[in-house]
């Protein structure tokens, strides 16, 4: 069986996956996983180290379609089904669950969710994923349904052997936006509202790497225009982001909500100290004790400002709060190691080993 990876959204440059957004990486790393693997796109076209074919060119016999949009999975079901013929076995559809279902408002989008879960085992990217698709499939379907639902779920992690030595920036430290995106759940305004009550009473140097369609945004345009806030695309390699991490001092994290998130325990594996709201997400990220959450925008300043100004002691009570080693947690239990054998697995669980080809 061949895996061929759905993102709608996924940008095709060079005939490699581009971007190091959540997204962009979680496709590398399936194709990774799964060498020999397609991506359902503008085709066919041989890319470099991966096919690009339309969904119709697929071969629903023999191919796994491991849908990352999620919500139109039965329509991806239903036109593998098609081309395959009435009399032919069920087509192979998995979803991979990696953002936060409560980011969906509509009933609509809501049930469409809750549908596409309960009839098409779902891979998610956190504990906190699973749980939440787990209720919504529970709430918005019949028993029957909700029965026969098959969810797993494991962390995303990152490449231990990405991670640079840490390096001095020079000048003022360096506070990062840790998000590519300026939309409403990240709360984007709360973080400029911190960071500019922090650099007046210290130097503070801010870097915001955001996707292409964000950098036009008014709030990027109004960043951009403080001398002390550098507002730019993303990084253009793996090297140039894990060295910008390498030499980041801290990061404030503003997000309502997150399925995983891997741009944080990226930045806290590179050595950065990490400013985060007491949050149930942040609880189910972070190892217990972790001690830097705020709860109100003055705790955010206090905590940003020490931050910057007494990073290596954060660094210290840190590792002391978490049981003696941050980067040793991390490095246990967000690995991409565990993530790569714990989707090999559910695949041959679920769906029998795919072949590598």
């Amino acid at each position: 069986m061949r895996i061929a990876v759905k993102y709608d959204a996924v940008e095709i440059a060079d005939s490699r996956v581009a971007g190091h957004d959540s997204a962009a990486t979680l496709v590398r790393r399936i194709l990774r996983v799964f060498p020999g693997s397609a991506v359902i796109g503008a085709g066919p076209r041989r890319c470099d180290g991966f096919d690009l074919l339309p969904l119709e060119f697929c071969d629903p016999a023999s191919t796994l379609v491991v849908n990352m949009d999620v919500l139109d999975s039965l329509e991806v079901w239903r036109t593998l089904r098609r081309s395959a013929g009435p009399d032919a076995p069920d087509p192979h559809v998995m979803n991979f669950l990696w953002w936060p279902p409560s980011t969906l408002q509509h009933a609509v989008d809501r049930a469409a969710l809750a549908l596409s879960c309960a009839l098409v085992p779902t891979f998610a990217d956190s504990e906190r994923t699973a749980h939440e698709v787990s209720e919504v499939v529970a709430r918005w379907t019949v028993a029957p349904l909700a029965e026969r639902a098959r969810i797993g779920w494991v962390n995303l992690g990152f490449r231990l052997d990405h991670v640079q030595p840490r390096a001095d920036a020079g000048g003022a430290p360096v506070v990062l936006y840790p998000a590519t995106s300026l939309s409403e759940r990240k709360r984007p305004d709360l973080f400029l509202d911190v960071v500019e009550r922090v650099h007046e009473q210290v130097p503070i140097r801010v870097e915001a790497r955001l996707v292409e369609s964000h950098l036009i945004r008014d709030l990027a345009l109004r960043m951009s225009r403080r001398s002390w806030m550098w507002v730019g695309p993303l990084t253009a390699t793996r090297e140039d982001y894990w060295g910008a991490l390498a030499r980041t001092t801290a990061f404030l994290a503003t997000a309502s909500e997150e399925s995983y998130g891997m741009e944080y325990v990226e930045a806290l594996a590179a050595g950065a100290v990490g400013v985060f709201p007491d949050l149930p997400w942040v609880h189910a990220l972070l190892p217990a004790g972790y001690p830097l959450l705020y709860r109100t925008r003055d705790e955010a300043v206090a905590l940003l400002r020490r931050a910057v100004t007494e990073a290596d002691v954060c660094r210290r009570e840190v590792d002391l709060a978490v049981g003696g080693s941050l980067s040793a947690v991390l490095r246990t239990e967000h690995s991409d190691a565990v993530f790569d054998r714990a989707l090999r697995a559910r695949v041959t669980e679920w769906f029998g080993s795919p072949a590598r080809v």
